[in-house]
């Protein structure tokens, strides 16, 4: 496979594949990383990938696989995601409502933090990342009826865990 043969066969790709890659391991920069040895793996194999029947899944595969040695390794704990930096500034509110709204969004991540692991992954592909039922299917080799009953399982646990919390 010639090198412009590789790059409209898996280019294309590269916007859902980062998508997958910064759910799983929930950095950009990471995931950058990760896409870059992705394209590695695939231009040093690219005369075996003629006979690959789906590209596309493959590609998924493959950055699901290299996602989870990531988060498997010892430097995937090296960035400790700060809540500020997820929230911004927001004009028009005080300093007293910024901080609560900074409050709030940090007991939303702990409360997901603390959920089990499916459906923390669901919920981060789904409603964080927007990733669509089939994309979220892919990635983790679930149907779409264990996907729509995780989101909702996930979802009635962090609503209620929030109505205790703040009545």
């Amino acid at each position: 496979m010639d090198a412009d043969s590789f790059k409209r066969q898996f280019l294309p790709l590269h916007p859902k594949l980062f998508r997958i890659a910064c759910a799983l391991v929930e950095n950009k920069a990471d995931a950058e990383d990760i896409l870059q040895e992705a394209y590695y793996k695939l231009w040093n194999r690219r005369n075996e990938l003629t006979d690959i029947q789906n590209p596309e899944a493959f590609c998924v595969t493959l950055v699901k696989n290299l996602c989870l040695d990531f988060l498997r390794s010892p430097r995937a704990n090296r960035h400790e995601e700060n809540v500020a930096e997820a929230v911004t500034l927001s004009a028009g509110l005080s300093p007293d409502e910024e901080l609560e709204r900074q409050d709030q969004l940090k007991h939303i991540r702990r409360l997901i933090g603390h959920l089990p692991e499916n459906q923390r992954q669901v919920l981060r592909l789904r409603g964080i990342e927007d990733c669509s039922m089939d994309e979220i299917e892919q990635i983790t080799g679930l149907s779409a009826v264990n996907i729509r009953v995780l989101l909702s399982r996930a979802r009635k646990t962090i609503r209620e865990q929030l109505e205790n919390y703040y009545t």
